[in-house]
């Protein structure tokens, strides 16, 4: 297994925008080009940070910003597309289904959730789950639950 798993298996914390990112940058390199990333966390936890590291990871350039509004965005990338979804605004699992997700969901692709607690349901279950958070001392916080 790799020491950047191992590490974020324990947790790693980040003193930065731009540390958070290139943590990010460096597990996209591992990462499956199936694989699906559940970013549990507060607002301002680090979610959408994360992502853009995982793009810049992937070869994909340009702006990432929260699909909030928009629900999900798609991102190609010469390796891989990435796939941002922010399912804040949806009220459960099933609405999902109306968005036709899946369509767009063929390998090499990597989903990225924000708010995975509200598709719980929908996601796979060798979905990659993070923790994000902010630690006492205003630095963030990133942790492989599984």
């Amino acid at each position: 297994m790799s020491a950047i798993i191992e590490q974020l298996r324990a947790g790693i914390t980040t003193r930065s925008a731009a540390e958070t990112r290139a943590l990010a940058e460096r597990l996209a390199h591992l990462l499956p080009r199936d694989a699906t990333l559940a970013l549990h966390g507060d607002l301002g936890a680090g979610k959408t940070t994360f992502v853009q590291g995982l793009a810049h990871g992937l070869g994909i350039n340009g702006s990432i910003t929260s699909p909030t509004f928009t629900i999900f965005t798609i991102h190609r990338g010469p390796g891989a597309s990435l796939i941002h979804l922010d399912a804040y605004r949806l009220e459960n699992d099933r609405q999902i289904e109306s968005l036709m997700l899946e369509d767009f969901l063929v390998t090499p692709c990597v989903l990225a959730v924000e708010w995975p607690e509200k598709i719980a349901g929908w996601l796979p279950k060798t979905a990659w789950h993070f923790s994000l958070g902010i630690t006492p001392d205003q630095n963030h916080f990133v942790r492989l639950d599984s």
